[in-house]
């Protein structure tokens, strides 16, 4: 759970105090208590409100025309076909893609061999852009051409022979890694969908079981993740403090791009079989029989409701709960891009041109972050500017909501505003989070990369 700290200055509407002496942005419930049907109904109710409110997207196009760029929705940390604990193939990824708005994926393929994953899908499929890569040496890989050798080699050799052309690396699963070197890697996660589902994961795994004992609780669980399946997948959400404390530590010494990891798979469809006439087993679609939780009877009686119409090695229930279209909607990656084809999307991302956002609260799309020098446009996120007076970071978003500017690690200013503006006084690494109020909690809605005043 995160905690942060701030100090008091004055209220917003939306319920708290700017630099308040109380932990306003932490966590407020558990997972198991944002499970609760009404809870995932109040939250549901929320967000249907929060998307309402947005303005129309068309209305928001102006910075983006004047900059003469797009928004693409991009998901880093992809996997789909690529391993035996991938329960996901690419084909049911593109449908998910279409189904959500994607347009940009950066497959992130577990090593093979003898199968190079810069052979996996690349190019554009039915309108989304597909990049291959890989998941390796504790990053995302995704060099411009093969690094076969390389892979089965050291760390430092992969990295050299990534950091060519207009090839990428980026630290992954931060939270293991944190005094990792950043030499030759140009950027890092800073969200991970799995560091949140391992939090607690036993917790939430032995929940969901007891639930799917019975036949009714199976069903009432099913209705529920078809009625809130973002709300559900949500559940375990924690901000990224690890990540980004890590994040803003490193940019001081220099650029570093932060992407979200959807880390995808499809893997999480929970399901339950009969073992023998005394015991239940419970696990997932890519789990084997012989590694699922076993369940005695005795200690969960009411298995006996399927026993006496099934047989051993029957599925007795099942429950999606990461089917693509829901973990892409989690978190992306949203690419500020001239066109949509592997060398411009590269180069934007490259340059830090991207935000990561959990689009499941509301489509960020429409939000931009520059900086402006009375009315000239010097550079969006990511971009490199020399310090000067007179300089203004500005910030538009798709509602009014709760922002806050961090710079150099440290929060500087906060604001309830769709329109933001901040004369900057001193050189520094600024970065701009926007939050959402959601059932009487603080949840994490954009993160901006940063705009380096040097």
């Amino acid at each position: 759970m995160c905690r942060i700290i701030i100090c008091m200055v004055t209220t917003l509407s939306l319920g708290f105090s700017v630099f308040a002496e109380e932990d306003v942005l932490a966590r407020k419930n558990s997972t198991l208590k944002r499970l609760k049907p009404d809870n995932l109904a109040a939250t549901h109710s929320d967000v249907m409100a929060i998307q309402a409110s947005r303005t129309p997207l068309d209305e928001m196009q102006k910075i983006h025309t004047q900059l003469g760029v797009s928004d693409f929705k991009g998901i880093f940390h992809a996997h789909a076909g690529d391993s035996a604990h991938t329960g996901g193939t690419p084909e049911e990824l593109l449908v998910g893609a279409k189904q959500t708005g994607l347009e940009v994926v950066f497959l992130s393929d577990h090593f093979r061999p003898p199968q190079d994953f810069m052979n996996s899908w690349r190019g554009l499929k039915d309108g989304v852009l597909f990049v291959p890569g890989s998941e390796a040496h504790g990053f995302l890989v995704h060099p411009d051409k093969s690094v076969f050798e390389e892979m089965s080699g050291s760390k430092d050799e992969l990295i050299k022979a990534v950091d060519q052309g207009t090839g990428m690396l980026f630290l992954s699963h931060v939270e293991s890694k944190i005094d990792h070197s950043m030499d030759g890697v140009m950027g890092m996660e800073i969200y991970n969908r799995h560091y949140d589902a391992m939090d607690d994961l036993m917790l939430m795994v032995m929940n969901l079981a007891t639930r799917m004992t019975t036949p009714e609780g199976a069903n009432k669980l099913k209705e529920l993740v078809q009625q809130y399946p973002d709300e559900v997948f949500a559940a375990q959400y924690d901000y990224p403090q690890v990540y980004m404390d890590k994040w803003d530590a490193e940019t001081q010494h220099k650029r570093i791009v932060g992407v979200g990891a959807n880390d995808c798979h499809h893997n999480n469809v929970l399901t339950l079989k009969m073992k023998d006439n005394k015991t239940g087993i419970f696990g997932t679609n890519v789990d084997p029989d012989d590694e699922m939780h076993e369940l005695p009877l005795k200690t969960f009686p009411g298995l006996k409701h399927y026993f006496g119409a099934h047989q051993p090695g029957d599925t007795l229930a099942t429950v999606d709960i990461d089917p693509y279209p829901v973990a892409i909607q989690n978190v992306s990656t949203h690419i500020l891009a001239k066109e949509l084809d592997e060398p411009t999307i590269r180069k934007a991302v490259k340059s830090g041109h991207a935000y990561v956002s959990h689009d499941w609260l509301c489509d960020p799309k429409g939000f931009m972050l520059w900086v402006q020098k009375k009315s000239n446009t010097l550079g969006i996120m990511g971009d490199e500017i020399p310090y000067q007076k007179k300089l203004r970071i500005r910030a538009q978003l798709p509602l009014k909501t709760y922002v806050r500017l961090i710079r150099n690690g440290k929060v500087i200013d906060e604001a309830e505003t769709d329109s933001y503006s901040f004369k900057i006084k001193e050189p520094g690494v600024y970065r701009l989070e926007a939050w959402l109020k959601v059932n009487g909690e603080m949840l994490g809605w954009i993160y901006a990369n940063p705009v380096y005043i040097r």
